[in-house]
């Protein structure tokens, strides 16, 4: 068989469940706005979102989206493809600062709250941002950046407990600057507070505007752990196919009005944004927000208050929960669904998932310039194949070598999307577009990868991150997921170092459970289960191990030590 027909051949086909189609169509809706309408409508008196305590329904999240929407065109005269910029963790104002922006007709661009002054100023010249919303916690750095953003024109302020009781808000104030030390003090001339915008907004028309589905949605920013962090141009067809790609291949599990989805991960993140927020609205879910999930007991303390049917999350933060000794009390009986994404799902991970939630965690993969979705296992799936599953509808993947030729199926080499969800192109940076698309269209994702005879694909490692030892191919994720199965490991990254008789040597960076573990004792674990050039050269015990706020481990960071 040649390699063409056995891309057409697409053989993940005939591993999608009966019923499953092979396309989508990608234009059910014009607009992220028109989308969102419709479940306003249809699930108007159902809770949509719910955070800190309070719940907002559907029909309320419209009132109080057209309400920001309306203060957006009146007061601030933004027009369409303005561009807004949303600096919020998973508060209430969330969703309503998201959808009041698309109704007015803005662009979105999303920012990590954690960002230095440096990262947000980088990120606001570049998208051209003349607004932005802020939670009081991270105000100070928006102050300090100011003076090297001249286009930033409108700063509104929110503060967490906006939302709640006047009493309850105020109790919530003062812990977080006065005891927790987590609102720095911050002086903004002229700066909007987020309540008073909507109560003039309330008192405003709003007007709708028409935005057809090839226009900019959001400017996504690459998390920048690969280097300088670009602007994906997401339009509004990207985000809705992608959504009816999720909705198609899950079509049999997924129950419109019913489902209640735990959101740990933040919404300003790209898999987090599609698999929750906008997914979960989709189906007249309800969303039960987590503004901070590092805080472990507060997490399972709202596990076990709603009966959720799904959840998403990354590696580390399942781990952490496995972990935990308070996870085992949370009732499971409702869950459906737990998606892991944003990096590895590893098996001792997985394994553990199962056993306490008798819920199979499924691993899916994407990428920011995918809307993210390319690949996820099917729901059928009831144990950890190590995979990262099957191509949704529409989408082609091939595994591509370094000429950017197609691969016989098993073996290893780029993998390369095509589909309605993969990105415009990045934001003002043509010579970058040149780079991450072939001539004849297909996205490189810099992962290495491969597919079997199934169509199911099992990634290798970042191509960035491949280690080679003495002409050797070494992928630290294969190294991680089995010093993650010995006993008494918590967590585990691996990384090249320079080496002067093999180039380069692996080295493990280990957070342990059992401080009786040594170098020794992790080599010889390693022996027994992995060739000798991929055993590490040495292992460096910490305390942590330096994370992406979404809990991605840093790599990069370790090496450049």
């Amino acid at each position: 068989m040649d390699h063409k027909s056995e891309q057409v051949d697409k053989p993940w086909l005939k591993s999608y469940a009966p019923g499953i189609p092979s396309e989508i169509n990608p234009d059910t809706f014009q607009s992220l706005t028109e989308m969102f309408e419709k479940s306003c409508e249809d699930y108007a008196d159902r809770p949509a979102f719910y955070g800190l305590g309070k719940t907002l329904t559907y029909a309320e999240l419209h009132e109080q989206c057209a309400h920001f929407a309306a203060y957006l065109q009146n007061d601030l005269k933004l027009k369409k493809g303005d561009r807004i910029a949303i600096m919020l963790p998973n508060t209430l104002q969330y969703p309503v600062v998201l959808f009041g922006a698309f109704m007015a007709g803005c662009i979105v661009v999303n920012v990590n709250p954690l960002y230095t002054a440096s990262e947000l100023t980088h990120q606001l010249n570049d998208s051209g941002a003349t607004t932005i919303v802020v939670l009081s916690n991270f105000a100070n750095t928006v102050e300090k950046a100011i003076p090297k953003m001249p286009q930033l024109k409108n700063i509104i302020v929110t503060h967490l407990g906006d939302y709640l009781s006047a009493p309850k808000a105020l109790i919530i104030h003062l812990v977080l600057k006065y005891l927790q030390k987590k609102i720095p003090n911050w002086s903004i001339p002229n700066a909007i507070m987020f309540k008073d915008a909507l109560s003039s907004g309330r008192n405003k028309n709003y007007t709708p505007v028409a935005i057809s589905n090839d226009e900019v949605a959001f400017l996504q920013y690459t998390g920048g752990t690969t280097g300088v962090s670009k602007g994906a141009e997401l339009t509004h067809r990207n985000m809705l196919a992608n959504l009816e790609q999720a909705t198609t291949f899950y079509s049999k599990v997924l129950r419109p009005g019913c489902e209640i989805t735990i959101t740990p991960l933040p919404l300003y993140h790209i898999f987090s944004l599609l698999a929750n927020g906008l997914l979960c609205l989709r189906l007249g879910g309800l969303n039960v927000l987590i503004p901070n999930p590092r805080d472990l007991p507060s997490v399972i303390k709202e596990l076990k208050k709603h009966p959720f049917t799904q959840i998403t999350g990354v590696n580390t933060l399942y781990n952490a929960l496995v972990n935990h000794p308070q996870f085992k009390e949370v009732d499971f009986s409702h869950l459906r669904i737990a998606l892991g994404g944003g990096m590895p799902v590893q098996e001792a991970v997985a394994q553990k998932w199962k056993k306490l939630t008798g819920t199979p965690l499924t691993e899916g993969y994407g990428l920011t310039e995918t809307s993210p979705l390319v690949t996820v296992n099917p729901p059928t799936l009831t144990d950890y194949n190590g995979s990262i599953g099957l191509p949704v509808p529409s989408t082609d993947v091939a595994i591509l070598d370094e000429n950017h030729q197609p691969l016989p199926l098993g073996e290893s080499g780029e993998i390369a999307v095509k589909g309605p969800q993969v990105m415009r192109g990045y934001w003002n940076m043509p010579d970058e577009n040149k780079k991450v698309f072939t001539e004849d269209g297909w996205l490189l994702t810099g992962d290495i990868g491969k597919m079997d005879e199934d169509g199911y694909i099992y990634i290798l490692d970042r191509k960035k991150d491949m280690i080679v030892v003495s002409g050797f191919k070494v992928y630290p994720t294969e190294i991680e997921g089995i010093i993650a199965k010995m006993p008494g490991i918590l967590e585990c990254a691996i990384v090249g170092i320079p080496d002067d008789n093999s180039g380069e040597a692996v080295k493990a960076f280990i957070v342990k459970t059992d401080k009786n573990i040594n170098e020794k004792m992790v080599m010889e674990y390693c022996r027994e289960y992995l060739t000798a050039y991929k055993v590490p050269h040495s292992v460096e015990f910490r305390d942590e191990l330096p994370k992406t706020n979404v809990g991605k481990i840093l790599r990069r960071a370790l090496r450049d030590e």
